[in-house]
């Protein structure tokens, strides 16, 4: 009975975890906007980077976690650190540092699902897509462009904002499918304080040539300690999860819901205007991701998990 309990407890805990993993995931433009008036992009991405490894280090001691076997795999985590970690969050903090706004960023870094979809279906990595899948991906799309479209102002993309930007998109989809296809799985928080000492290494050098100054102040502790806590330690790990359980098209397309529920929490806490028009994206968006996630279930059921809803999960990627 005891056993059954506590199958069903976990069965619970993974299917929660895409809804957990998107409410996280969402706040990293929120903190963005609390913490980068506040410091430079690289030197706060440095911080957040040592802070996270030291928490890690903590509570891999705690628990007395496994680190990976063999130098491949360390080699394997550290390159997809450089592009998950160092290679997008510097890209797109650096961009919104260069005047890109906040909806922009996530519009443009939102193509991830389709660039994923694209190279999946060319492939034949995992699957090829399904006519239903690329109607979610369109969807999905539609979806996005409704929700973030209207903050576009002329004059706010530069091509230094814009290539940033869209180094950070080619950067988080290289790493997932990266990441998919070399890492093996392993301890989370290993992996995690491997990757994020790869980043370290790339984003320190950076952080000492932008020679900016960081004002403590109580938004930038609140960003900082949710950065690490929230965000590295929670959201990428369950990142993490769902890659290492899941399809690298199913688990990407969660990112399709990470802008309405921005907006969702910036009209919250910001007072931002949530309209007709944010609304309809939302719900095309949902759509959408219902579409991509549900299709491969009948057509493959081992590819079935927590990035579904039901099932399987990845690998570390970290949000703004």
């Amino acid at each position: 009975m005891n056993t059954a309990n506590t199958g069903d407890r976990q069965a619970a805990l993974i299917a929660a975890m895409p809804v957990v993993f998107v409410l996280i995931w969402s706040t990293g433009f929120i903190v963005a906007r609390l913490g980068m008036p506040h410091a430079g992009p690289m030197g706060f991405l440095a911080w957040r980077y040592a802070l996270s490894i030291a928490a890690f280090l903590v509570w891999i001691a705690w628990a007395r976690a496994a680190w990976p076997r063999s130098r491949t795999q360390w080699a394997h985590l550290a390159v997809a650190g450089v592009l998950m970690h160092a290679g997008y969050l510097g890209g797109v903090w650096a961009a919104v540092k260069a005047g890109i706004g906040a909806g922009t960023s996530a519009l443009i870094v939102g193509f991830q699902p389709l660039l994923t979809a694209l190279w999946v279906s060319a492939t034949g990595a995992e699957h090829r897509i399904a006519a239903r899948q690329w109607l979610g991906l369109a969807l999905g799309l539609a979806g996005l462009l409704l929700v973030v479209g209207r903050k576009l102002d002329v004059g706010e993309v530069t091509p230094l904002n814009f290539a940033l930007v869209a180094g950070a998109l080619l950067a988080i989809t290289i790493g997932t499918l990266y990441q998919k296809r070399h890492v093996q799985p392993c301890d989370v928080r290993t992996a995690n304080t491997v990757q994020l000492g790869a980043a370290l290494v790339v984003t320190a050098p950076l952080a000492w040539w932008e020679d900016l100054p960081m004002q403590i102040n109580a938004e930038f502790v609140g960003a900082m300690a949710w950065s690490v806590f929230g965000l590295t330690l929670g959201g990428s790990s369950l990142l993490y999860l769902l890659i290492q359980r899941g399809a690298a098209t199913r688990v990407t397309s969660l990112l399709y819901l990470v802008p309405p529920t921005t907006a969702v929490m910036a009209w919250f806490i910001f007072g931002e205007p949530l309209g007709l028009q944010v609304l309809a994206g939302m719900a095309l968006t949902a759509l959408g991701v219902w579409l991509v996630v549900r299709a491969p279930a009948a057509a493959a059921p081992s590819d079935s998990g927590p990035a579904s809803g039901a099932g399987p999960a990845t690998s570390t990627k970290e949000t703004p």
